[in-house]
C-alpha cells in the first residue's frame, strides 16, 4: 500500500476509534480565560500552575534580555552559545533546589534525554516505575542498560526488581520515578524508595515536572515536600509548567552537572534557551523564591475545587495534587464531554490512550492560582450540568 494511503488509513482508525487528537489554536495569552479558535473559554487544561506565563515582572525581564542580549545564543553551549545570563540561571535555580548545581537545557523532555543515556550503559540496570512519563521512558530506551519495570508506586514491587537485579553483578543501579505523576496527580512514596535505594546501593533519580512550584517550601518540588533534596542524586525540572516559560533543568551534584558538560548530547548538540526564555525563567525562579503566596493560592483553589466535584458525583482518583483526573472511562464519551465543555465555555481536553490505558480516559482539569473563585463555580456548574445529559453522575 502507498505509505500516504496508509497514513490516511490509521488516520481514519483513530477518528473513528475516538483517538483522534483535536489540536485547537489558542489566539489569547496563556491565563484564567483564553480566546481559542475564536471562542472565549475558561482555561482548565494547561500547565501554568501559578498564572506566570503571562505576568508582566517575567515579559518585562525577557523585554530587557532581548535588548541586552539579542534574540538567540547563536551557537550550542560548549561552543559559543553559554551566556553570563545563562550561568546566573543555572546558579539560582541552584540555589532554589538546595542542590550544587544545574544544568540548563531545551526542554524538560531533553533532560531526560541529556543523563539517562549519559550515566549508564549495557554494564548498568534502571528501575522504572510503569507509569512514568514518556521522556523517561525514551530515555532509558536510547541507553543499552537492562531494564526492570516495577508496579506503579509499589515499593514491594520495586525491591522484588531489586532483589532480582542483585543476581547480577551491574555496575550501576538506578531508580527513576517521577515526582508527580501527571495524568492521575499522585506523588511518588519517594521515601521508601529512598530506603530501598540505600539498601541495595543504588541510586535515585527523580522527574520533578509537575512538582516544582506546587510542592515543598516555596515549590521547591518532591523532594524537598520529603526534607529528602540530600538524599536524591539526580532531580529533572521543567521550566515550562509552573515557571510558566520553556526549557528544562538537571539538579545535583557538581561533578554530575560537569560531567554532562562534557557528555550530554542535547546539551553539546543543539543550541541552548534565547536570551529573553532565559531571563524569563530566572525571574520566574526569583519570583518563587521570594514568596508563597501563589504557591498558596493554588493549593486553596486546589481543595475548594476538589472537594465541590468530589461532592456532584466524579471519580477523581487518587490525585493529590492540582491535577484533577475528572474519570470518564469511555473513550467516545470522553471526547463528547470535552466538545460539550467547549460549547459551553470550558476548555478542557480529553485524556485518552495511548496517553492513559485504554478504559481509562478522563478530563483533566489543571487548576491555577490564576483562577478565581468564581471561575471554578461557573466549572463546577457546567461538569453538573453536562454530567447529568451524558448520564456520569
Amino acid at each position: 500500500m502507498d505509505f500516504y494511503l496508509q497514513l490516511e488509513k490509521e488516520m481514519k482508525e483513530l477518528k473513528d476509534s475516538g483517538l483522534l487528537v483535536n489540536i485547537r489554536t489558542l489566539e489569547s495569552p496563556q491565563g484564567p480565560w483564553l480566546v481559542v479558535d475564536g471562542k472565549k473559554v475558561l482555561n482548565l487544561c494547561s500547565n501554568n500552575y501559578l498564572g506566570l506565563a503571562n505576568d508582566q515582572r517575567i515579559k518585562d525581564a525577557a523585554i530587557k534580555a532581548i535588548q541586552r542580549w539579542g534574540v538567540g545564543p547563536g551557537a550550542v553551549r560548549s561552543i559559543a552559545g553559554t551566556m553570563a545570563i545563562h550561568k546566573e540561571l543555572e546558579q539560582t535555580l541552584a540555589e532554589f533546589k538546595k542542590v550544587e548545581a544545574t544544568l540548563v537545557v531545551q526542554s524538560g523532555f531533553n533532560a531526560n534525554q541529556a543523563v539517562i543515556p549519559m550515566i549508564t550503559n549495557e554494564n548498568d540496570a534502571i528501575f522504572s516505575d510503569e507509569l512514568n512519563h514518556a521522556s523517561i521512558i525514551d530515555g532509558i530506551r536510547l541507553s543499552k542498560a537492562k531494564r526492570y519495570i516495577w508496579e506503579h508506586k509499589n515499593l514491594h514491587s520495586l525491591e522484588q526488581q531489586l532483589i532480582s537485579a542483585s543476581h547480577e553483578n551491574f555496575r550501576r543501579k538506578l531508580i527513576i520515578t517521577d515526582g508527580v505523576f501527571s495524568m492521575d496527580g499522585d506523588i511518588a512514596p519517594l521515601p521508601g524508595i529512598v530506603n530501598l535505594a540505600k539498601k541495595y546501593d543504588a541510586l535515585v533519580m527523580v522527574d520533578d515536572a509537575h512538582g516544582e512550584g506546587v510542592l515543598g517550601e516555596n515549590g521547591r518540588g518532591v523532594a524537598d515536600h520529603f526534607n529528602l533534596t540530600e538524599e536524591i542524586d539526580i532531580e529533572i525540572g521543567t521550566l515550562s509548567k509552573a515557571f510558566g516559560v520553556v526549557g528544562g533543568f538537571i539538579a545535583g551534584k557538581k561533578v554530575l552537572i560537569d560531567y554532562l558538560k562534557q557528555k550530554a548530547r542535547p546539551f553539546l548538540f543543539s543550541s541552548s534557551l534565547s536570551p529573553s526564555e532565559t531571563a524569563a525563567a530566572l525571574e520566574a525562579t526569583r519570583i518563587l523564591s521570594r514568596s508563597e503566596e501563589l504557591v498558596i493560592k493554588l493549593w486553596n483553589n486546589t481543595h475548594y475545587f476538589q472537594d465541590k466535584i468530589r461532592k456532584i458525583g466524579y471519580d477523581i482518583g487518587k490525585t493529590e495534587t492540582p491535577i484533577t483526573p475528572v474519570m470518564i472511562y469511555d473513550e467516545k464519551k470522553t471526547w463528547d464531554f470535552s466538545a460539550q465543555l467547549y460549547e459551553e465555555g470550558i476548555f478542557a481536553s480529553a485524556i485518552v490512550f495511548p496517553t492513559v490505558p485504554r478504559g481509562k480516559a478522563r478530563i483533566r482539569v489543571m487548576i491555577s492560582a490564576a483562577h478565581s473563585k468564581e471561575d471554578l463555580d461557573f466549572a463546577l456548574s457546567i461538569f453538573e450540568k453536562i454530567g447529568k445529559n451524558l448520564n456520569i453522575i
